[in-house]
Parts: C-alpha cells; sequence; structure tokens
C-alpha cells in the first residue's frame, strides 16, 4: 500500500541506562543520558546525517525539575531540548518543554504526528531521562557533580501542568503523593472485590509476576529479577509495606538512570533522506483525555477516562482489541492496569503480555519519560513481527491524564483523530456532593496507611448518610492500631471537624 509523503511515522527508536552496581558505571548526568539514547535513535533509522535535519526537539521534564519549588541538587540545563541538541549535532528551530505526567510520551507523539502531517514540522526529537539512582548514590557518598549548563536559543516551556491534581480535600486529610494516593484507587478496587487483605495482595502479585521475567530479559532494566507473585505479595525487612496495600516491589522504582529517545519525520522525507522502509512504524491511532479531579470521581476503583480513550484510538486505527498483538500498559501501580483490565475484559495472564519493557516497579520507572521506553521496546517488537499492531497505554497524574497510540509497520493512511468530543463527554459526567464541613458518622469507602514517616498515617474516604464524599485523617495511635489490625472496609467511622479539615475519632467495624 503507498501512502502520501506526508504520512508521520517513527524511524527512530533508542535508549541509554546505566546501574550503580555494574561495570564501566559513569554517574551520567540527564543531559548525557537523553543525549546517549538521542544517538542511539538517529543510529537506528539507518540513514547518515539526520540529526541536521531536526527542526523540533521535544523533551520531558526530569522528576527534580517538575515543581515550582523544585531544586536540582547537582543543577540542570537551562534548555534541556537544546543541551541535547547541541551534543548530537542539532540546532532545531523549536525547542520544547513539555508538562508533568507520564502521558507526556505517547502526547507528544501523537502531537507531533499531527503537525508533520500537517507540515508544520519536518522531523522531531523526544527526548528524555532521569538520573534520580545517580543523585541520591552520590549523596549518599558526600559527592556532588556540576551539572547545570546555560545554553542560548529559545524554549518553548509549557509549564508543570498540574493544575487540579492534588485538591485541597485530599492534601488536608494527607495525602499528598502519588503512593497515597494511588493507594486509595488500590483498596477501592478491593472493596469492590470483596477480597480480604491477603487475597487481593496475591492478585496484585500474580498481576505482576510476568512483568518481572519481561524486566529480566531486558538489558536496561533497573530491577532485572524474575520474582513470584508470593515474593511480591509477602512483605518482609527488603518488601515492606509503604503504604497499605502496596509492598515496596509493588511500586514503581524510581531509582532510575535511564534515558530514551524517539525520531519521527514523514514518508517522504525518509524517503528522500535514504531512511530504510524496513524502520518505519505508522502510527494508527491515537487519543488523549483528562480524567477529573479524585473527588469528583463517582467511583474511587475505576477511571473509566483512560479506557474509554484506548477504545476510542481503537476505534480511529480501525482495530479491535482483540487484533492487538503488543501491549504496554502504563504499571506504575498495580491499578493502573487493572484499571484497564477490568474494563476491557483483558485477563491478567493475557498470553499477549501487558508490557514489552517489565514495568515501571521493575523495568525502572524513569520520571514522567517511562512511557518513550516503552515506545522504543514497542517499535522494535513490531518491527521483529512485521504487520503486527500494539498499543501503548501512558498514564499521568492519579489515573488522571492518559494518552493512547496505536501502531504497527502497516502502512495506513493517515486520518488523524480529535479527542475533543470524548474530552468534552467526559467533562460533563455527573459528579459526587462534597463536604468537609460534615461531623458525625462516615461509612468507609475506602482508606491507606502510609507507613513512610516516622510513625503510620492514616488516610479515610468516607460517604454521609446524604452520600456526601468526605477526606479525613487518622492520625490517632488508637484508632490507627485498629485501622491495621481490622479491617477498616465496609466499617464506619466517626468525624470531627475542624477549621474545614475531618479528622476520624473513633472507627466501628462493619455490624
Amino acid at each position: 500500500m503507498s501512502v502520501a509523503d506526508e504520512t508521520p511515522i517513527v524511524i527512530g527508536v533508542g535508549e541509554g541506562s546505566e546501574r550503580i552496581d555494574v561495570a564501566g558505571y559513569q554517574a551520567l548526568s540527564p543531559v548525557a543520558l537523553a543525549s546517549k539514547a538521542a544517538e542511539a535513535a538517529l543510529a537506528d533509522a539507518g540513514a547518515p546525517g539526520l540529526a541536521a535535519h531536526i527542526d523540533l526537539i521535544a523533551a520531558i521534564r526530569q522528576f527534580e525539575v517538575s515543581g515550582p519549588g523544585a531544586r536540582p541538587p547537582f543543577g540542570a540545563s537551562n534548555n534541556f531540548p537544546r543541551s541535547v541538541g547541541r551534543r548530537i549535532g542539532a540546532d532545531p528551530a523549536r525547542a520544547v518543554l513539555e508538562i508533568v505526567g507520564g502521558q507526556g510520551p505517547q502526547h507528544l507523539v501523537n502531537e507531533m504526528c499531527h503537525a508533520i502531517a500537517a507540515g508544520e514540522v519536518g522531523m522531531a526529537l523526544l527526548v528524555g531521562s532521569e538520573s534520580i539512582s545517580t543523585v541520591r548514590h552520590l549523596a549518599s557518598r558526600g559527592e556532588t557533580r556540576d551539572w547545570a549548563e546555560e545554553v542560548e536559543g529559545s524554549l518553548e516551556d509549557r509549564g508543570f501542568g498540574m493544575e487540579g491534581l492534588l485538591t485541597r480535600d485530599l492534601i488536608g486529610a494527607g495525602a499528598r503523593t502519588p503512593i497515597q494516593v494511588y493507594a486509595l484507587f488500590e483498596n477501592a478496587r478491593r472493596a469492590r472485590l470483596k477480597l480480604e487483605r491477603e487475597a487481593y495482595a496475591l492478585e496484585m502479585g500474580r498481576l505482576f509476576e510476568p512483568f518481572t521475567k519481561v524486566a529480566a530479559a531486558n538489558p536496561h532494566a533497573m530491577s532485572p529479577e524474575a520474582r513470584s507473585a508470593e515474593d511480591l505479595a509477602t512483605v518482609t525487612r527488603e518488601n515492606r509495606l509503604t503504604a497499605d496495600p502496596f509492598p515496596r516491589r509493588m511500586v514503581a522504582r524510581d531509582q532510575a538512570n535511564q534515558g530514551a529517545a524517539v525520531l519521527l519525520t514523514s514518508v517522504g522525507k525518509a524517503r528522500a533522506l535514504g531512511v530504510p522502509e524496513d524502520r518505519w512504524v505508522y502510527l494508527h491511532g491515537g487519543a488523549d483525555v483528562r480524567e477529573r479531579t479524585v473527588m469528583e470521581r463517582q467511583d474511587l476503583s475505576r477511571g473509566p477516562a483512560s479506557a474509554m480513550a484506548i477504545e476510542r484510538a481503537l476505534e480511529s486505527a480501525g482495530a479491535r482489541i482483540e487484533d492487538i498483538d503488543v501491549f504496554d500498559l502504563y504499571s506504575c501501580f498495580p491499578i493502573a492496569v487493572f484499571n484497564i483490565c477490568d474494563a476491557l475484559a483483558l485477563s491478567l495472564d493475557d498470553p499477549r503480555g501487558l508490557t514489552v519493557t517489565g514495568g515501571l516497579p521493575f523495568f525502572g520507572g524513569a520520571g514522567n519519560n517511562y512511557s518513550m521506553h516503552a515506545i522504543a521496546s514497542l517499535v522494535r517488537a513490531l518491527r521483529a513481527r512485521p504487520g503486527a499492531t500494539g498499543l501503548i497505554g501512558a498514564n499521568g497524574g492519579f489515573l488522571s491524564k492518559y494518552s493512547v497510540g496505536v501502531y504497527s509497520t502497516k502502512p495506513a493512511a493517515w486520518r488523524g483523530f480529535d479527542s475533543a468530543p470524548l474530552q468534552r463527554e467526559i467533562d460533563g459526567w455527573a459528579k459526587p456532593d462534597l463536604t468537609q464541613s460534615y461531623a458525625g458518622e462516615a461509612a468507609v469507602e475506602t482508606y491507606t496507611i502510609d507507613y513512610s514517616g516516622p510513625r503510620p498515617r492514616g488516610v479515610v474516604i468516607g460517604r454521609t448518610p446524604t452520600n456526601a464524599r468526605l477526606a479525613a485523617s487518622a492520625d490517632d495511635e488508637a484508632i490507627l492500631q485498629r485501622l491495621i489490625a481490622d479491617e477498616p472496609l465496609g466499617g464506619r467511622v466517626v468525624v470531627a471537624t475542624e477549621e474545614g479539615r475531618p479528622t476520624v475519632t473513633e472507627f466501628r467495624l462493619a455490624l
């Protein structure tokens, strides 16, 4: 099948990584790791001199520059995309720094494919990296590095894009971090399935056991060790409970030194520059959506916007879920994968597998850039199986932002896709009533107990007798011990509110 010259394609992918426990460790900076990945992507495209044709470099933010008060301990580039460009011999007309969120890599692919098809971009390099493990390793040894650099040239800084992620009610109750909020989702799902703690822990382990086997075979994985479901589910000193219900091995491994890059252009430009056709991978469809705030969702055990984004992406590609041969579903926590499997009737042991990298807890949670690695692995997998179709599901925030891409080596005419109608539908969904001034008895909808501090701290999401939702802290030692020892789900709490901050003053078991 011949396609129009303006059809967008992926022509190169690359990765770079290093572990502190292997020979040859260099303690590379984020710019150095990203540049290594970019050079690999250029080489992967199989044609000389491509760097000079890059007219846009878009970069993913490192975690250490993902908030307004962030101060990178070793300094950072003032213009990350241009720092990478300078190292690989590229001087693009545009440099972009994307907003925060794990959806970023796939969102940028979707955006750049539309821009290439419209003739607004000729060749785009997408790149990102993290050196979190190196920063912590060096700091623990009392060492420093100077990674600061000043690079001239324009930068389109899109800001942090964190509006509406954490709301005052959640923050006031003590749910401030991803692990705390995702734990609330996970226990809400446990409540829906009516599973006891031990049974649910084993279900999370069964989900992630195959992921560990993929990671064990991935040369870029930060934790390349196959583990059983029981091993993942059992709490030990090495596999401590981080926030109920998550043992440490169930959550994204942020101690990663990883970089990844994706190179895109049009069919016409690829042909003119001599890029072999066996390098070409087409984006058949996609979608980008944003979910409501956490407290505004009707059911905290589900994230319907994410699943609907996958359905819309498949529709735009003219495909069904049964047609997908290769998946990578974002896996920062089990609930992110369960959410898609529940909605789309995917089995946890689907023979196609649910990851191509090994997933964030085992391959590595390279900050906002994980899905760039997933895209790189997917592209290689599709080239090895000409005609196969793959799907990337990329998640950001708290099941808040979701971007999807459907890929194949099969040529397909570019049709583009518009997520605006789906977003309008999501924005119009009914929301529960919220209250932060209630005092009295409330049913426990979900909860978590966070063990990251010097002593445990609890968070409870409850429903009042009128079904209004509230978020309350549970810090009293006696109450916490009851929440730990007994079953909070299905129980009731008594809440007192002072200055708009609900606090659990009593816990009552289900009748």
